[in-house]
């Protein structure tokens, strides 16, 4: 599970990023000394920092770079201001990424996660769950020696789904991230392609493993 800490003044703001990330499957720490802050985040262990580019006596800038002189953990800069000149500041001293509050929840997890995907080891080609394996350069399954070749839509929702497993994912995430994949779906394909999966899931032996919540969306469990 990966840990993200969150260097953030408002009490609202900060407790809605922490529910937004536990409930999204991280591990979550909130930074409790502004002042002392670069060294607090290392000792955390957190994997991403969040980090509000105003805080009472403390400037984020100034927390990012003490970070870069020792570490080179992902740092997404959120700052409610609008300039460029802060933009350019924060991508220059060492931020992996920058995002304006009010921020959308969506595009927000989905930053994070494409951060994550850079920093996964380039040779990784297979992920296991439940002794079915999934080949991620050939989008397929095989289980106890028999391959089923999915579709890139199939693969790409049951890939989501598993890095995602035990909590719900809303069909509007679902969608946003095949756009993000470059895979356009509207409402109805989603449903189509998943009852797709379902089906090559339930063939390789895997029945019942996507459950729909209503009014909520899927979850693998």
């Amino acid at each position: 599970m990966k840990k993200i800490a969150v260097a953030e003044d408002d009490l609202t703001l900060r407790e809605g990023l922490l529910s937004l990330l536990a409930g999204s499957g991280y591990e979550v720490y909130a930074v409790k000394n502004f002042q002392n802050a670069a060294a607090e985040i290392q000792k955390s262990g957190a994997d991403l920092v969040l980090l509000d580019i105003l805080l009472p006596g403390a400037n984020g800038q100034e927390i990012l770079r003490a970070l870069r002189k020792e570490s080179q953990i992902p740092v997404v800069m959120l700052t409610s201001k609008t300039g460029e000149t802060d933009e350019i500041l924060a991508m220059s001293s060492g931020a992996d990424d920058y995002i304006q509050k009010p921020y959308h929840p969506t595009l927000l997890l989905l930053k994070l996660e494409a951060i994550f995907r850079r920093l996964e080891p380039k040779d990784s080609q297979s992920v296991e769950y439940k002794g079915m394996v999934l080949d991620l350069l050939r989008s397929t399954i095989t289980c106890q020696g028999r391959e089923t070749v999915l579709s890139k839509n199939e693969f790409s929702i049951f890939y989501y789904l598993l890095k995602h497993q035990g909590r719900i994912v809303s069909r509007d995430e679902l969608m946003d991230y095949l756009w993000d994949c470059n895979d356009f779906v509207d409402d109805n394909t989603l449903t189509v392609n998943v009852n797709r999966l379902r089906n090559r899931l339930q063939e390789a032996g895997f029945s019942g493993v996507i459950q729909t919540r209503r009014k909520q969306g899927y979850i693998l469990i």
